[in-house]
């Protein structure tokens, strides 16, 4: 995809997703002009990006000339079938589907318990004051986190990295669900294999330039 114009992507500085999405456009050497949506704003609610997005949900990837792509492991895909290099899946069956699952623990079944839906419905309807709504998250990044170390650790086809020794899509699920424990000043322990992998992680500009706190609109340190 050299040569074409730069994506269109919704973003808030925050966001796992929008992490996620960030990281494989850098990895991949592709543009992105970022356009701001302000979730404590509530701007994913406006009339205007909700015909963006029906959810109300970010990322939204939007390529010259075409409707958006939603959902981030969707873009990933995409990503990764449009600009194939590097790979950020295995070349095997069996790896990619591996690859896929461990993004799956934590894109799909540990981010979403924490967004900020959830905690709007949690502290309104669910009655959750500020403490339970933190037991919620350290709760879920705890399990979360912790069941993926334990699939890492019994599993042959763990290397440097969750899928052997180079970055796949695994690794950046993974790097988004720890990056936002930080924003939230949550400590999730006894993990040590996800712990060497971040940090392998985040000695590459690819990653470091998406951390949440370089962001537009991130809090100064």
């Amino acid at each position: 995809m050299t040569g074409t114009p730069p994506f269109e992507l919704y973003a808030y500085w925050r966001t796992s997703a929008t992490y996620r999405v960030r990281v494989a456009l850098n990895l991949k050497g592709l543009e992105a002009h970022e356009r701001i949506v302000n979730l404590d704003a509530g701007e994913q609610r406006s009339e205007a990006f909700l015909k963006i997005n029906p959810l109300g949900a970010i990322p939204a990837l939007i390529a010259p000339g075409q409707p958006p792509l939603t959902q981030s492991l969707a873009i990933l895909e995409f990503l990764e079938e449009t600009a194939p290099e590097p790979a950020l899946l295995p070349a095997d069956p069996h790896g990619r589907a591996r690859v896929r699952s461990i993004a799956a623990m934590l894109a799909a079944d540990t981010h979403p318990l924490i967004t900020p839906r959830v905690r709007k419905y949690l502290t309104t309807t669910g009655g959750f004051d500020d403490a339970a709504w933190r037991a919620w998250q350290i709760q879920w990044f705890s399990t979360g986190l912790q069941a993926v170390e334990r699939r890492l650790a019994a599993d042959a086809a763990t290397g440097t990295y969750c899928h052997g020794d180079t970055v796949t899509m695994a690794d950046i699920c993974l790097l988004s669900i720890v990056v936002v424990t930080r924003v939230f000043k949550i400590v999730v322990p006894d993990i040590p294999l996800i712990d060497g992998i971040v940090a392998l992680c985040e000695a590459q500009a690819a990653f470091a330039k998406a951390d949440p706190f370089r962001q537009e609109g991130a809090p100064k340190p």
